[in-house]
C-alpha cells in the first residue's frame, strides 16, 4: 500500500483539503514531510505540542528548511519578511512581556466597545445587499468590515486604504510556504513600505495622541517596561495583518458553510441562544488558520517516531477539529447545537493562544448572525472562488442572491 504523505500542493487541496487531513490521521498521523519538516494531524497531539511551554516559536531556532533556502537565494535576509520583533516569533520571556504590554491595551471591555461599531458597519452592508438583492461576501463585508475596524481601532492617521490592503495583503503570505523568490521580493518590498509607513505613523501618533489602541500601544507601561520602537512597529503590523485576514476568513468560510446547511442556517436564526456556539462550531468546522507551528528544542518521541531537536513540527489546526477520536462520527458534519464546540483549536492554544480570539468571535457572529437574521432566502449564485492559500485558506469571491422568505 502506498503510504500517505503531506502534500498541500495535491490538486483541489485548497478548494477541500479535508479528505486528504482525515488520510493522514488514519495512515500518518505523526510523519516529516517531504519538505523536511514534521507534521501533527490529531487532536490529542496538537493540543499537546500547542501547551508544551518546552516548545519555541523563535525562526532562530529551527534548523534550515526549504522556504530558508528560497529566502536565502532570493537575496532576502530573515528578518526581512514581516514583524520578526512581533509576539507571534517570540518565546518567554520576551514573549511574555511583549504580551503583557500589548493586552494592556486590548482589553475585553474595549473590545465589547467597539459592537456599535461593528453592527453598524454591518447593516450598512446588509442595507446594500438589500437595495441590489444579492451581495458579494467577501468583498462587501468579510473583508471591509475587520480592516475598517482595525484602522480604526488603531486610530491610523489618513493613509491610502488600498495601498494599506495590498501590502497586508502580501505581509500575510509569510504564514504559508512561499517557495516563490519573486513572491518573496514582494513580501520583503511591502514589509519595507509597511515600516516606514508604521514609523511616520508612530511620530504623527505622539504629536496627536487619542482615545485608540496606537495611543495606548505608545504609553503601555508595566515597571518602567515599554515597547521599543521597532517592536511597536511589529505589534502593530502583526494586530493589523492578524486583526482582519483572518476575521475575513471566519466570516466567508462561515458564510458558505451556512448556506451549503440551510437546514442549520435556519435553526440558527431561529434560536438566538446559538449564537456563540454557532461562531465556535463554524471555527471548528472550517478553520480560518489551517496551522500553526512549533520548534523542538530537545528530542521527543511521539507514536514511536523520534523528533530531533530544532525540528519544525506543523500543527494541523483544521485536522484537530475534525479528528473523530475528539468530535466522534459527526465530526465531519456542521452542527451549530455542538456540545463542546468550543474545544477547538482555530485560536491555536497555550501561553500564544489568539490575542484577538474576543474580536474575531464578535465581528463573526455579529456579520453571520445578522446576515441570517435580515434575509430568509441566502442562496449561493455561483461556486466560490477560493484564494489558493495553504494556511489562511478562504475565498476570493462568496456571490450570494438574498431576500425575504
Amino acid at each position: 500500500m502506498e503510504t500517505i504523505a503531506f502534500n498541500p500542493f495535491e490538486p483541489g487541496f485548497a478548494e477541500d483539503p479535508y479528505g486528504q487531513y482525515g488520510r493522514l490521521r488514519a495512515e500518518a498521523p505523526v510523519g516529516q514531510t517531504p519538505f523536511g519538516v514534521w507534521a501533527l494531524f490529531r487532536y490529542d497531539d496538537v493540543v499537546r505540542f500547542l501547551r508544551d511551554t518546552s516548545l519555541s516559536v523563535d525562526q532562530a531556532n529551527a534548523h534550515e528548511t526549504v522556504f530558508d533556502q528560497v529566502r536565502a537565494d532570493a537575496g532576502i535576509g530573515a528578518d526581512e519578511l514581516g514583524p520578526s520583533d512581533s509576539m507571534l516569533q517570540r518565546d518567554p520571556p520576551d514573549h511574555t512581556r511583549l504580551r503583557r504590554l500589548v493586552s494592556k491595551a486590548f482589553t475585553p471591555r474595549s473590545i465589547q466597545q467597539l459592537q456599535p461599531r461593528i453592527v453598524e458597519l454591518v447593516d450598512q452592508s446588509l442595507d446594500r445587499a438589500a437595495e441590489q438583492g444579492s451581495t458579494e461576501l467577501i468583498g462587501d463585508l468579510a473583508f471591509p468590515l475587520p480592516f475598517q475596524v482595525i484602522t480604526e481601532m488603531m486610530g491610523m492617521p489618513e493613509v491610502d486604504t488600498d495601498q494599506l490592503r495590498a501590502w497586508t495583503g502580501l505581509l500575510v503570505r509569510t504564514l504559508e510556504p512561499v517557495v516563490d523568490p519573486e513572491t518573496m521580493r514582494a513580501i520583503a518590498e511591502a514589509g519595507r513600505n509597511f515600516d516606514a509607513l508604521l514609523t511616520e505613523a508612530i511620530a504623527w501618533k505622539r504629536a496627536n495622541p487619542g482615545d485608540d489602541l496606537f495611543t495606548r500601544l505608545i504609553h503601555a507601561e508595566e515597571d518602567g517596561d515599554s515597547l521599543t520602537d521597532v517592536e511597536l512597529i511589529s505589534q502593530v503590523a502583526l494586530l493589523y495583518v492578524a486583526g482582519h485576514e483572518t476575521t475575513v476568513n471566519l466570516i466567508g468560510n462561515g458564510g458558505l458553510a451556512l448556506v451549503r446547511h440551510p437546514d442549520e442556517m435556519v435553526r440558527w436564526r431561529n434560536d438566538p441562544d446559538l449564537d456563540a456556539n454557532a461562531i465556535d462550531e463554524l471555527l471548528r468546522y472550517d478553520s480560518p488558520v489551517q496551522n500553526t507551528r512549533r520548534i523542538t528544542r530537545t528530542e521527543m518521541v511521539l507514536d514511536g517516531q523520534t523528533i530531533e531537536p530544532g525540528a519544525f513540527v506543523v500543527l494541523g489546526l483544521a485536522s484537530s477539529n475534525r479528528d473523530e477520536a475528539k468530535w466522534g462520527p459527526t465530526a465531519g458534519t456542521l452542527d451549530l447545537g455542538r456540545p463542546g464546540a468550543g474545544d477547538h483549536v482555530s485560536f491555536g492554544g497555550g501561553h500564544h493562544f489568539c490575542l484577538g480570539a474576543s474580536l474575531a468571535r464578535l465581528e463573526g457572529q455579529t456579520a453571520l448572525g445578522r446576515l441570517i437574521r435580515r434575509f430568509g432566502s441566502i442562496e449561493l449564485v455561483e461556486e466560490p472562488t477560493w484564494n489558493g492559500r495553504l494556511n489562511l485558506r478562504g475565498l476570493t469571491a462568496l456571490h450570494l442572491a438574498v431576500g425575504p422568505a
